[in-house]
C-alpha cells in the first residue's frame, strides 16, 4: 500500500464533525459500497424519498380543484417550485421550468427559440460540453441557424475568452457553455463570460449540471439568461431544472397547448406539466440544507456550499496526491485540488491500460467508479482519448469520506497502478 501524507488542506474539514449526521440522511450509504460515481447521479436524501411516498399515498390527485385534497396537492407542488426558486436565487418562481431531464429541457428551449431566430443567426457551443448542450443547438442548422464551436485550449484545457471573441459576430444570438466540465472538473468563470457575451449583444445558456452539487447557484448575481441542472445529481429526484429570465420566457413561443396563457412563463415550456410528487420532494433538499446551515452555524446556502467545497477539496487533494505519484497516470484536468478552480470530479488515463479495466477491477473491492466519455464525446475526441475507451472518472460528493478515498487508493494499488 502506498504511504501518503495527510491531505493538503491546512484546516480540518468543517464537515468532519457532522459526517455521521450527513451520511445518516442518505440511506444508500449504509452499504458496503463506496460511491464515487456521483457525477452520474448522487445518492438520494431520505427526506426526498419520504415526500415522494407521502404525495403519492395521500395527495395523488389533479391540481387546482376546489376540494381539500386537491388544494393540499397544489400547495405541496407550489412549495416544491418555491424551494427550487430559492435554491438558485431566482427573482421569481415563474422563472423555474421543471422537466424529466436536462436533455429534454434543452431540447424544449431550443425548439421554442428556433422559432424566433432567423436564417443566418449564429449560436456558439463548446467542445467541452455534455452533448445535451450541443446537439439541441446544432440541430437548428436545419432552419438555417449557423453553429460555431468554441474550442478548448489543448494546452491549458481552458475556454479562453480570446477564442470566444474571435468567434462572435453581429449575428451571434446565444453562447452555450458549461459551468463545470463533467470530465475536466474545471470551474468556468460564469459571471465573467456572461458579462463578456452581454457586452457583445448576445445571451448565454449555461449547463450547470456538474456544478450544482458542489457550489452555490446564484442566477441573479451571475446575470445568466438561462441555467440548467439535474436534481438527481443534487441529492434529489430524477427531474431537472431550467432557469430563464422571466422576460425571456414570456417572449418565447409556447410549445404547450394553444390555449395556455401567455403569462404562464414556465408552463409554456412544460408540455404535459411537471411531475407533481417529484416537485414536492424538492422541499426535502431544502430541509436538508437548512439543517446543515443550523448545524454548521453558517449563513444561508452559501455557507453550506462553502463547507462542501472545503471538505471536497480534502477528498480531491488526497486522491490527486496519490495519482501524482503514479508515473503511468495522466490526470485529465487541473492537477490541483484548489476549490476555486475545480470540483472533486477527477478524470485520468493510464498508459497501456484500457480505461474499462480499472472500474471493473474496483467492482470487486466494492468501490464504484466509472469509465467512458460521459456524453462529452466531442471533448474526448478533441483530446484523443477515444482510443483508450475514454477516461476513468472518480466523482466525489460532500458525504464521501477520506477513509473511502483511502479504500479507492488501496484498490488502485491492488490493480497495479
Amino acid at each position: 500500500m502506498t504511504t501518503l501524507p495527510v491531505s493538503t488542506p491546512s484546516t480540518v474539514s468543517p464537515l468532519e464533525p457532522h459526517l455521521g449526521f450527513i451520511r445518516s440522511q442518505f440511506p444508500a450509504l449504509d452499504s458496503p459500497w463506496a460511491f464515487f460515481d456521483n457525477a452520474g447521479g448522487s445518492q438520494v436524501l431520505r427526506g426526498v424519498a419520504e415526500r415522494v411516498s407521502a404525495y403519492l399515498l395521500s395527495t395523488s390527485v389533479q391540481l387546482g380543484a376546489s376540494y381539500a385534497v386537491s388544494q393540499e396537492a397544489s400547495a405541496r407542488v407550489e412549495a416544491g417550485v418555491q424551494a427550487a426558486a430559492r435554491f438558485i436565487h431566482a427573482a421569481d418562481p415563474r422563472e423555474v421550468v421543471l422537466g424529466g431531464s436536462s436533455t429534454q429541457l434543452v431540447a424544449n428551449l431550443a425548439s421554442a427559440m428556433g422559432e424566433c431566430l432567423k436564417p443566418g443567426d449564429e449560436i456558439i457551443v463548446t467542445d467541452t460540453d455534455h452533448e445535451a448542450n450541443v446537439g439541441a443547438w446544432t440541430r437548428l442548422e436545419s432552419r438555417g441557424i449557423h453553429t460555431r464551436i468554441w474550442k478548448v485550449n489543448p494546452q491549458t484545457l481552458h475556454l479562453d475568452l480570446e477564442a470566444l471573441d474571435a468567434l462572435m459576430t453581429e449575428r451571434t444570438r446565444l453562447v452555450c457553455f458549461t459551468h463545470v466540465s463533467n470530465v475536466l472538473g474545471t470551474i468556468n468563470p460564469v459571471a465573467e463570460i456572461t458579462r463578456f457575451v452581454h457586452e457583445r449583444g448576445a445571451q448565454v445558456f449555461v449547463d450547470g449540471v456538474a456544478y450544482a452539487p458542489h457550489r452555490r447557484i446564484d442566477v441573479q448575481a451571475w446575470d445568466v439568461d438561462y441555467y440548467l441542472f439535474s436534481w438527481y445529481k443534487v441529492y434529489g429526484p430524477h427531474i431537472s431544472l431550467l432557469f430563464g429570465k422571466l422576460g425571456h420566457l414570456l417572449a418565447l413561443p409556447s410549445i404547450n397547448h394553444f390555449f395556455v396563457s401567455p403569462d404562464a412563463a414556465a408552463y409554456r415550456l412544460q408540455p404535459g406539466n411537471l411531475n407533481y410528487e417529484l416537485t414536492y420532494s424538492l422541499t426535502g433538499v431544502s430541509e436538508y440544507m437548512a439543517a446543515l446551515q443550523t448545524r454548521l452555524g453558517v449563513d444561508g446556502l452559501g455557507g453550506v456550499f462553502d463547507a462542501f467545497a472545503a471538505h471536497e477539496a480534502a477528498l480531491a487533494g488526497r486522491l490527486l496526491e496519490y495519482l501524482a505519484t503514479r508515473p503511468r497516470v495522466r490526470v485529465i484536468g487541473h492537477p490541483s485540488a484548489d476549490p476555486t478552480v475545480r470540483v472533486d470530479t477527477i478524470s485520468f488515463v493510464v498508459d497501456g491500460v484500457a480505461s474499462s479495466e480499472i472500474p471493473k477491477f474496483l467492482d470487486g473491492q466494492h468501490v464504484a467508479v466509472r469509465y467512458g466519455h460521459f456524453y462529452a464525446y466531442r471533448l474526448i475526441q478533441t483530446l484523443g482519448l477515444d482510443q483508450t475507451e475514454g477516461v476513468v472518472r472518480v466523482s466525489m460528493a460532500h458525504y464521501n469520506t477520506l477513509e473511502e478515498v483511502d479504500r479507492l487508493i488501496a484498490g488502485l494499488d491492488a490493480f497495479g497502478l
